[in-house]
């Protein structure tokens, strides 16, 4: 795939460093890497927002955001707070198109989970999707309640005729609990896709070269890594 929309289970579950990864890995391998993040919520003019972490944790790639507002809210609400115009689906499938002619990846970030709406017509990421006609990343969490969440990502996806490539876990502790220990072999039952990856917890704030090693080790070689699933889930069986 060229373009693919990362979505995750809700707020703060690691989309950012997971769609940084990706990019550093791409870039490394000498791609073109543009990354679209449609609506930046909660950044004030001026402040950086993801698209500057995804900068300076991959290098060098293509960024661009169409709308920002201020509130930390769903981009409707921020919109209507802010009295600036919303976004549409239309707006953020040609943007990507674009984006698409020149570059030989596209990875667009949402704001939010899957069903965050964008306007008040209810159009959310799962529209995006649908209009460019590509894949979903999911990217959850590992612990307790997890579960729940991507099952109903995976579904709503699934009705709407969307197709889940697979899920990463967006952040990986040191010290994982008995739940998310249990869920790494779950992950994927309640996604309906396999388990691409898992992010250390904390790996957005390394450095660059070391971010790179560290997306390679914990990402799929479908995204030019080196994680292998299957060890993964048995080292995580090996310690319940």
């Amino acid at each position: 795939m060229s373009m693919f929309v990362v979505t995750g289970t809700g707020t703060g579950v690691g989309k950012t460093a997971v769609t940084a990864a990706i990019a550093a890995l791409a870039r490394h391998e000498g791609k073109r890497v543009a990354v679209l993040k449609p609506a930046q919520t909660g950044v004030a003019p001026g402040e950086p927002g993801d698209l500057a972490e995804v900068v300076r944790l991959a290098g060098e790639v293509t960024t661009r955001e169409l709308r920002r507002y201020p509130d930390p809210l769903s981009p409707e609400a921020a919109a209507r707070r802010s009295g600036q115009p919303v976004l549409s689906p239309a707006e953020i499938a040609a943007a990507a198109t674009e984006l698409d002619h020149t570059h030989d990846l596209v990875l667009i970030e949402g704001a939010g989970g899957l069903l965050v709406r964008y306007g008040p017509d209810g159009s959310t990421l799962a529209d995006v999707a649908w209009a460019l006609g590509t894949v979903l990343l999911l990217v959850a969490e590992p612990g307790l309640g997890t579960l729940n969440a991507t099952a109903l990502t995976a579904e709503v996806a699934t009705v709407r005729g969307l197709h889940v490539s697979g899920v990463v876990i967006g952040s990986w502790p040191a010290e994982p609990d008995l739940a998310m220990l249990s869920n790494v072999a779950d992950l994927p039952v309640a996604a309906g896709a396999p388990l691409l990856g898992a992010l250390p917890e904390g790996v957005g704030g390394l450095e660059r070269a070391e971010f790179l090693e560290r997306a390679r080790a914990g990402l799929s070689p479908w995204f030019g890594g080196d994680f292998d699933s299957e060890r993964f889930e048995k080292s995580a069986s090996s310690r319940t």
